[in-house]
């Protein structure tokens, strides 16, 4: 039988000549660019299979870490159920229309995307449907083949100078934005999350949204669906728009009631519309199919083989970044950054997570309540990612469930843990600035984490009021002992009789002979034996080892 008839196809990619049991696996249900598999390769074993039953997708899922899917494949509650190991799943393309957001995130399974590795496609098909509207291309080409010369009936409208009105301004208007301006187009637009200085910077005009319509010779849509744009193009707003003038949408089909645009067409309200999406796809024979008015294409402004290709890794690169435990550029069921800001923030979200991480190891108790005080602006302005990182490292050893930056906060209220966080003025007086701070309400008794990011590396500065500094990785013995003379000879002595390797010692005291907090960081672990040699040295009044790797 030829590959090509069979139900459904299955490659199997590895990327050693022998599997390693310990690589994550990504199962692939829709043709990928090989540009993306390739990079899926660098990092996972994958299986590209395409053509899957719902029963048989439910099976296949069963053993994968992640999941890759465009469109077509349906990811519901149900699946995501079906699949105990799942824990990213990329959508290649911008719509997660086809994902239960709600079951993912209550599984803590991180939902990416790709939204932007098409934006100059579509940009560009915008601008396509824009000339091809202005120039009436297709009834020119249908006219041609037709034996027909019909120069005076099919003339067309120049663009420069006329006006041409964003709804919407996100990466993909802007980019149109920026492409009409080369053609000498007068250009507004209405986002109700742009201010009027930003889009002046990009020599927009930012206007509302009825002002537009009444302005705008070309109307191009570019919002997303929600239930505050569904229909918001009926026939109230197609009233508004300048009679004669041109509707454009590469974004989503519910933006347009398709019923008011025919009739907007048929009393001559509007000279033409360039569709790319629809309310139902693909499209049924409709009014829309044989209006003379109408240029349609089928959802394809985002499908070049750049777009295609860029997307693919895009996603391919976020989903391998998940598996590694990375924070990825564009999760979509938790807040996005921008890869600028990412770059800025993610080692405040880095060094949250072992804060956390040093806390639960340290001094492991029923917590009620947490507190996360933070001076970095920076990181001050994405504290909500800040806590949940620092949640991730605190529950992470201890949650059955599976515990990432996606749903910790709503797993700690679940345990009964509160929490809240504040960006608190800069501290000087100690030496440090820009720090990150743990502060623990538990079995009655406050305990506090303080951290910072210095030259790079995430830095624990202090521990319950105990002034320390050490780099937050690796292997660490941290001991509570009352100040005594000989202690850390006596320690030194007996680890290096147990072939120990000390890195660093870090000492904190508030007072001479008082209580004080000891650190050593170590190459190998601590046996069991060795651990309780330690807790028997004399001053010693606790001793745990932490792990940060």
């Amino acid at each position: 039988m030829s590959p090509r008839t069979i139900e459904y196809q299955t490659r199997t990619y590895i990327c050693r000549s022998e599997v390693n049991e310990d690589m994550s696996t990504i199962l692939v249900t829709e043709p990928l660019a090989d540009e993306g598999l390739e990079t899926l390769r660098t990092g996972a074993q994958v299986t590209l299979a395409t053509g899957l039953s719902a029963a048989e997708l439910l099976e296949k899922v069963r053993t994968v870490d992640g999941l890759l899917v465009r469109s077509k494949t349906k990811v519901t509650a149900a699946l995501i159920a079906a699949a105990p190991r799942l824990k990213v799943i990329g959508r290649v393309g911008t719509g997660v229309d086809n994902i239960d957001l709600t079951a993912a995130t209550h599984r803590g399974v991180v939902v990416v995307n790709a939204p932007y590795g098409n934006t100059v496609s579509v940009a560009e098909h915008s601008l396509a449907l824009l000339l091809a509207l202005a120039r009436h291309l297709p009834q020119a080409d249908s006219s041609m083949r037709g034996g027909r010369w019909e120069k005076t009936s099919l003339e067309g409208t120049q663009i420069r100078g006329k006006v041409l009105g964003l709804v919407g301004l996100g990466r993909v208007g802007v980019a149109v934005a920026r492409r009409a301006l080369g053609f000498e187009m007068k250009v507004l637009a209405h986002d109700a999350f742009v201010t009027p200085e930003r889009a002046a910077q990009m020599g927009v005009t930012w206007v509302p949204l009825d002002e537009l319509l009444a302005a705008s010779d070309f109307v191009s849509l570019h919002l997303p669906d929600t239930e505050q744009t569904r229909g918001l193009i009926g026939d109230q707003a197609l009233a508004r728009m300048k009679p004669g003038a041109y509707l454009i949408n590469c974004a989503r089909g519910s933006l347009v009631d398709e019923s008011a645009l025919i009739r907007a067409l048929d009393s001559g309200q509007l000279a033409g519309a360039g569709l790319d999406v629809f309310s139902r796809e693909p499209l049924p024979d409709c009014a829309l199919l044989h209006h003379p008015r109408v240029i349609l294409t089928p959802h394809l402004a985002g499908s070049t083989a750049e777009a295609q290709r860029d997307s693919a890794v895009e996603v391919a690169r976020q989903v391998l970044a998940v598996l590694d435990g990375e924070v990825p550029e564009y999760p979509v069921n938790a807040p996005a950054l921008p890869a600028e800001e990412l770059a800025a923030v993610g080692p405040y979200l880095d060094l949250a997570q072992r804060l956390g991480r040093f806390y639960a190891q340290w001094s492991g108790n029923h917590i009620t309540s947490l507190e996360v005080a933070c001076t970095s602006e920076m990181a001050g302005q994405r504290l909500d990612l800040v806590v949940s990182s620092l949640l991730v490292g605190l529950l992470a050893d201890s949650a059955e469930e599976g515990i990432n930056w996606v749903n910790s906060q709503w797993v700690a209220r679940e345990r009964g843990i509160s929490f809240a966080a504040r960006l608190e003025p800069e501290v000087t007086s100690s030496g440090w600035s820009h720090w990150i701070e743990l502060r623990v309400q538990a079995d009655g008794v406050k305990r506090s984490v303080t951290g910072a990011v210095l030259r790079g590396e995430p830095h624990v500065i202090q521990v319950n009021g105990y002034w320390l500094d050490f780099v937050a990785r690796g292997l660490l013995l941290v001991s509570d002992h009352r100040e005594q003379p000989g202690i850390l000879g006596r320690m030194g002595t007996l680890l290096g009789n147990a072939g120990l390797n000390i890195h660093f010692v870090q000492v904190g005291r508030k007072e001479r002979g008082g209580a004080g907090l000891l650190v050593m960081g170590l190459d190998d672990p601590l046996t069991p034996a060795v651990l309780e040699q330690v807790l028997a040295l004399p001053s010693i009044r606790s001793a745990r080892m932490v792990r940060l790797d």
